[in-house]
This record gives structure tokens, C-alpha cells and sequence, in this order.
């Protein structure tokens, strides 16, 4: 697995992008997430629409003038006073972006509203660029991008490479384990919860470590979370991270599976084995923290008893 994550990555950045190192303006050019040619030559006034961006900008040693209130009311960023607000996620203020005349803007190719926000950003002649993070392979080659921007190499290998050797140490640890450990992989809203597969970050993360995700062996429960199934599946562990609020989410979590008598039997339940995911390290992307995420999942899985 530690050697898959070293091909991908190095697939992405041979895709991903391109320098100029000849040009005495030091420009960069890449290919961001949908496909689009940009060049960037040493911005100063960088805004970016999504927090996890704006930390992963930051991280490569870029300041921001603006971005979405989440950086500061989720990720708890301290940015200064200086930096402005410039809306939501899914509302950014289009004509406050304007007006403070950037010469970059990072989006997330995840969020409709941005990529269309992007088009009237273009006609206004702002630069700008998507990037869509979902694993640390993601996260990585976004960070390499930045930095080659930013000029600062040394903070890709401290906030990157340093994270990827200490994740392949933990992979490394799972390698000649001959049983998987089965595992239902929850996502609890205030409304509902959803089982979820291996393309999901936290899904990702528990197959590099062994785990065998049942949502793969039924994948008919990613649709409807089928009790018979479950029981069938018969989970050593549950796994839930949650979205909105987390209090209505772990109770809705606890109604529909974690209290359903028909569910008592199973091992995850019968054995206690069930964990309810932090959003810092599960919800949110964890980028410089990435580590420590697969340690938390690590533990959980082979070491709390």
C-alpha cells in the first residue's frame, strides 16, 4: 500500500503540473481539477473560497487577503484581523471578491456554486484555480502545486513528505496481519445516517489499513442501510463521523443502528467496538494532520481493546 501511495502521487504530479523555470518572473503554470491551464506569477493578493484551502495555502507558506467564514468558524484559523470575509462556502460575496482586486483565487471543483462563481471571477480577469482534495494523495499534490507557487519546497516536505513517511510507517504496520478486521463506515446527519465505501476519505484511510469495509462486499447498503445485511455482515467495528450537528447526528446514529435491537448481536455492538470520529481529524481535511489521522484509526482498530 506505502508503495501505491508513492506511484500515485507520482502519477498526479507528472499530470498535474508544469513549471517554468526559466521565466525570470517566476511563473508557474499547472493544470488544476477540472482541466484548466493556469499561470501565476508570485501573487500577493491570494484569496481562496474553502478553509481547507486557505490552511493548505497557508501551509506552503502563502497568506491570504480573504476567504469563507469556515476558515475561522471551523477550522479555527487565527488569520488576523486584517483578512476579510468574503461569505460562505456556497455563497461567496462575488462583489466584495472583486473589489478587493485579487490576483489568485484557489475554488473547490466540489461545490457547484464555485464553479460557476469562477466564470464571472474570469470575466472580471481574476485568476483563478480548482482543486479537489478527498484522499492525502489529494491533499499532497495540491500542496506541491502551492509551493512550487510559493517557492517554498521546504514546508512541502515538512508539511508533506514528513506527513507521508510517518502514514506509510502506520500502513507498514498492517502488512502481515492475516486477518481484516470487518467495518460498517457511517456518515449521521440530524436526519438520517448513511453507510459509506472506500472512495470516502475516512474509507479510504480504513482499507490502507487492512480493513475490509462491508459496504463492499453488500454495496446495495450505501443506498439503504439494510438491517439484514448488517446482521449478515456481522461488523467487528462502526465507525461514524458526523456532519451539521454533532449531537443530533450521534443521537441519530444511536436510534437507527446503535440502539435497533435487531443489531445487539452483531460484534461491534456486542463488543463495544463502536467510534464516533472527531471532524477535525474526519471531517474536515486534515492536511498537516493527515498522520495523525490514520494513527487514530490505527489504534482503534488494533490496539483498543
Amino acid at each position: 500500500m506505502a508503495v501505491f501511495l508513492i506511484l500515485s502521487f507520482t502519477l498526479m504530479l507528472c499530470s498535474c503540473a508544469v513549471s517554468d523555470k526559466n521565466n525570470n518572473n517566476k511563473s508557474y503554470a499547472f493544470t488544476d481539477a477540472l482541466g484548466n491551464k493556469v499561470t501565476v506569477s508570485n501573487p500577493a493578493r491570494v484569496i481562496s473560497l474553502f478553509g481547507s484551502f486557505t490552511e493548505t495555502w497557508v501551509l506552503a507558506g502563502g497568506n491570504v487577503i480573504a476567504t469563507t467564514d469556515d476558515a475561522i468558524n471551523e477550522r479555527k484559523m487565527n488569520l488576523g484581523s486584517d483578512v476579510e470575509i468574503i461569505g460562505t462556502v456556497k455563497a461567496p460575496d462575488l462583489e466584495k471578491i472583486i473589489s478587493l482586486n485579487p490576483d489568485f483565487v484557489i475554488l473547490s471543483a466540489d461545490i457547484a456554486s464555485q464553479v460557476q462563481a469562477a466564470e464571472t471571477l474570469k470575466k472580471a480577469g481574476i485568476n483563478c484555480a480548482f482543486f479537489k482534495v478527498e484522499h492525502f494523495t489529494d491533499y499532497l499534490n495540491m500542496l506541491s502545486i502551492l509551493t512550487d507557487i510559493t517557492g517554498r519546497k521546504d514546508l512541502y516536505k515538512k508539511n508533506g513528505l514528513d506527513i507521508k513517511e510517518k502514514i506509510d510507517s502506520i500502513i507498514s504496520k498492517t502488512e502481515k496481519m492475516a486477518n481484516s478486521p470487518n467495518v460498517l463506515y457511517l456518515r449521521a446527519y440530524s436526519t438520517g445516517v448513511k453507510s459509506k465505501g472506500d472512495d470516502d476519505m475516512v474509507g479510504a484511510m480504513l482499507k490502507d489499513l487492512k480493513a475490509q469495509n462491508i459496504a463492499s462486499i453488500y454495496p446495495s447498503i450505501l443506498e439503504n442501510l439494510n438491517i439484514e445485511q448488517i446482521i449478515i455482515a456481522n461488523p467487528d467495528y462502526i465507525f461514524i463521523s458526523t456532519m451539521g450537528p454533532e449531537s443530533e447526528a450521534i443521537d441519530e446514529a444511536k436510534k437507527s443502528i446503535l440502539t435497533n435491537q435487531a443489531l445487539q448481536g452483531i460484534n461491534a455492538i456486542k463488543n463495544n467496538h463502536i467510534y464516533i470520529l472527531d471532524k477535525d481529524h474526519f471531517h474536515y481535511k486534515p492536511n498537516a494532520r493527515w498522520a495523525e489521522s490514520y494513527e487514530i484509526l490505527y489504534e482503534d482498530l488494533y490496539e483498543n481493546k
